[in-house]
Formats: structure tokens, sequence, C-alpha cells
């Protein structure tokens, strides 16, 4: 039996990972290989893709790597031609590039504000502004952007410029899916809250919870209804649903994975 994604090549970037385990881009990789898809996995170093390639080839999946500054219109430029030439089409898009800064607008420095908006929004408007001239010319393609539940409500820490930069990620989607939905290009967005990632331990509990990574992981638990915290697994199937033809009439809008924190009025 065919998979959901047989045929298809996918050009995910942020396909690596900080630690052993199941961030968005390793799983969106090893699901989408094992329904059918050609992985092209980008990543800035190699060694965070080292186990993602592991487990694709263990699934009996296709997987080349890329290194690339998604920061940087030359370099993506680069990855895209890079792609094209490997596979002659891109069908899908997954953006998960992104990073947090603490502070609000007085305390957090100017530099740090403007690595923000190019990590976490200049990022994705480089890829995308690349990767469409492609998807135009095959007659269509599916791009599933990354947000966060920080974009659209306060998530238990003053991240000013990631906060903002995830809200526009959300808007920048709309825009660009309502631009292209005459072409067949369908852009969404996916919002993760409170994911229990590696990028949790290895990053986020040295600047939160005093770096006590059990108080952190039950301080963001107890923000969810559901009472304990998805991985990158679950982004990964609603990635799924967004790249495959299931989803061929939905465009220009979010899937928000959170267990239920961002219906909470608190």
């Amino acid at each position: 039996m065919a998979g959901r994604l047989q045929g298809k090549i996918a050009l995910i970037v942020g396909a690596g990972c900080v630690g052993p385990g199941w961030g968005n881009g390793r799983a969106e990789c090893v699901l989408f290989a094992q329904e059918g898809a050609k992985i092209f996995a980008v990543d800035r170093d190699l060694a965070p893709m080292e186990e993602t390639v592991a487990r694709v080839k263990e699934a009996g999946g296709e997987i080349v790597t890329h290194t690339c500054d998604v920061t940087q219109s030359a370099d993506v430029a680069a990855m895209v031609k890079a792609c094209t030439d490997r596979f002659g089409r891109i069908d899908v898009l997954v953006n998960n590039v992104g990073g947090s800064a603490p502070g609000g607008p007085v305390e957090m420095a100017e530099e740090a504000w403007d690595a923000q908006v190019d990590l976490n929004l200049k990022s994705v408007f480089l890829t995308c502004k690349h990767v469409l001239p492609v998807m135009e010319s095959q007659g269509g393609g599916s791009i599933i952007n990354t947000a966060s539940a920080s974009g659209i409500r306060w998530t238990g820490a003053a991240q000013v410029a990631y906060a903002a930069c995830k809200a526009g990620v959300i808007q920048f989607s709309k825009v660009v899916a309502v631009q292209y939905a005459p072409k067949h290009v369908r852009v969404n967005t996916l919002v993760p809250g409170q994911l229990h990632t590696p990028m949790v331990e290895a990053r986020l509990a040295k600047t939160r919870a005093g770096g006590d990574v059990e108080k952190l992981l039950a301080q963001r638990q107890a923000r969810i209804p559901l009472g304990f915290m998805g991985d990158g697994r679950d982004t990964a199937n609603a990635a799924l649903f967004l790249a495959s033809d299931e989803s061929r009439w939905v465009t220009g809008t979010e899937i928000v994975l959170d267990g239920g924190m961002s219906a909470r009025c608190d």
C-alpha cells in the first residue's frame, strides 16, 4: 500500500536535533519517509542530523543532507538549487528553524532583537522566497511553517522578540497562502506549545527555572489541560496531514498543538 506522501519530495529545514529524542524536524523526516517521501534534510551543521539520517534509513527511506544558514539569502538559494538538482522538484517545504531569547523591550539588547527576527521570521521569508517559484513552476506544493503558542498567548516567560516573530509567521503564512492559492500552493502554520523536545533540556533549562530541568518540565506541564506534554511526533503527525493530499482544501490556517493550553483563560 502506497504511503500518504508516496513520490513526494520534502525539503525539511531544521532537520537536526540538539540531543537524542524527538525534535520536530527529526520526527517529520522519519514520518514523511515512512509515508513514501524522499527527504532533503537541512540544518546549520551535519552533526545534529546524524541521528535523523540513521532513523530515516532504519525506516527504509531516502534522505539527503545539506547544511545551510537560512538567515542568508545566498545560502537559501543554493539550498533550493541543490534540492532541485538532486530531485527535480520540491513538493513540500517545512520550516522548523527558531529559538527564543529572554527579555522584554527594555532589557533586550537591540542586537538580540535583530538576531531573533532573522532566526525566527526572516528565515521563513527567505525559504519561501526561493521555494515559491519552484512550486509555482511545477503546478503546486505545500508549505508548512512552524510558529509557537508564544505567538498567540503568554507562555510563562517574557520573550518579546520570539513571541512577536512567531505571531508574524502566522500572519505571513496567511498572506502568502491567499496570494499563491491560484497557483495551487498551499501555506499553513503549525502552532506547537510546551512540547517536551530535546531543546527543553539542552537550552531552555539553562535560562529558566534556575537551570532545574524537572522544575521547568513541571511548570510547563501545569499549563496543559490534557495533563501531559507532547513531543515532536505530535507535530509531525499534523505536518503529515498538511503535506498530504488529504489537506488539498486547507490553506491559510493554523493547527494548534498545545494540549488545550491556548484555550485556557488564565
